[in-house]
């Protein structure tokens, strides 16, 4: 799988890979004369056809007719606590690979990395390289967006008081937490809307960090009985926490699981 922004063929229908595109095309994956490729727009569009040249550093395609995939749905976010070293990049790959259609990265009150000013800058160029790459090699049509929860969020990196504004806006909102009573698998999930799942640090999300995501203390408390709803969102629209299982995962690795949970649920049906 190849990106291109733009899938307008020449009149001859041949598209053009050069760039970094028609490098790893070309050096890197060898491509040979013949072969199949698929390019896509990451908006929903692709398209497929043989390799009509090889050039130093770019690859002629002769493609087809653009096919549109619709979006999936329900669109799901995952907010993400910013980890060390490469358990970053570990995180963005899995959750772009399971099928997340938006990461935020979150600088939560546990995080060991920092993220202001142009450390920001550079850690949002990073995730959406990763997020890139991985798309790509998942052969996904839609690639996932990085980005920071609001349009007129402060920084480029959330705080966690817009990723409360985020949960709250959500048609579900989710935190996860080892202490919940509520289990992912048993949360009532839609067919359509906005799902948004928060990832906590390595240290975990603190009693104070949940009451200020919007998370009630009596959402950690057993659920009353016959009402599962309630007990999953209640009625002022304030997100619950909900747990994946009896082991704790790393940060790294519970995004992708949870996603997998949500997924499996709605879209890999």
């Amino acid at each position: 799988m190849f990106w291109r922004e733009s899938l307008d063929a020449s009149d001859d229908g041949g598209l053009v890979l050069d760039g970094g595109e028609g490098h790893h095309a070309a050096v890197v994956r060898r491509l040979a004369v013949g072969e199949q490729v698929r390019v896509t727009d990451g908006r929903g569009s692709y398209v497929e056809g043989p390799v009509a040249t090889v050039g130093k550093g770019s690859v002629s395609v002769s493609v087809g007719a653009p096919v549109s995939v619709p979006a999936p749905t329900p669109r799901l976010t995952v907010v993400q606590a910013v980890p060390k070293g490469d358990r970053a990049e570990l995180a963005v790959q899995a959750l772009v690979e399971v099928g997340v259609d938006r990461i935020v990265p979150w600088a939560s009150e546990r995080s060991q990395v920092r993220v202001a000013g142009e450390r920001g800058e550079r850690l949002l160029g990073k995730w959406r390289a990763w997020a890139l790459e991985a798309g790509k090699q998942a052969r996904r049509s839609w690639f996932c967006e990085v980005a920071p929860p609001l349009v007129d969020c402060p920084g480029v990196v959330a705080s966690t008081a817009a990723v409360a504004t985020l949960l709250a806006s959500a048609h579900v909102g989710l935190v996860l937490h080892e202490d919940a009573p509520l289990a992912l698998g048993a949360v009532p999930l839609p067919e359509r809307g906005d799902v948004v799942l928060v990832i906590g640090p390595e240290g975990g999300i603190g009693a104070a960090e949940l009451a200020a995501l919007g998370v009630p203390g009596a959402s950690v408390r057993p659920p009353p009985p016959q009402s599962p709803i309630r007990a999953f969102r209640t009625p002022q629209g304030a997100p619950s926490a909900a747990r994946l299982g009896d082991t704790v995962l790393r940060t790294s690795t519970a995004g992708a699981v949870a996603a997998g949970v949500v997924l499996a649920a709605t879209r890999w049906r």
